[in-house]
């Protein structure tokens, strides 16, 4: 799968969920796949809890974040 395919799980509709972007018009938010995962859930997990997800809809997920970061500086000691 490319990674366009992959990003076109990816959809913004404002009336489902406003802004946010969620995974194959599913109100299942990118934003709550990654704070799992940041959590230390695994994606089995998360997939076993979300059986309409697949693993492809979380590499979507990780995809849409790293297209996001490029230029970006981080500081891990740095407060929110």
């Amino acid at each position: 799968m490319t990674a366009s395919d992959l990003l076109s799980r990816i959809t913004v509709r404002p009336e489902v969920l406003g802004h946010t972007p969620i995974i194959r018009d599913q109100l299942i938010a990118v934003e709550h796949v990654l704070v799992r995962l940041a959590a230390g859930d695994t994606v089995e997990t998360i997939l076993a809890e979300h059986p309409d997800l697949t693993a492809e809809d979380g590499q979507a997920c990780l995809l849409l974040v790293h297209r996001s970061l490029p230029g970006s500086r981080f500081s891990p000691d740095q407060e929110q």
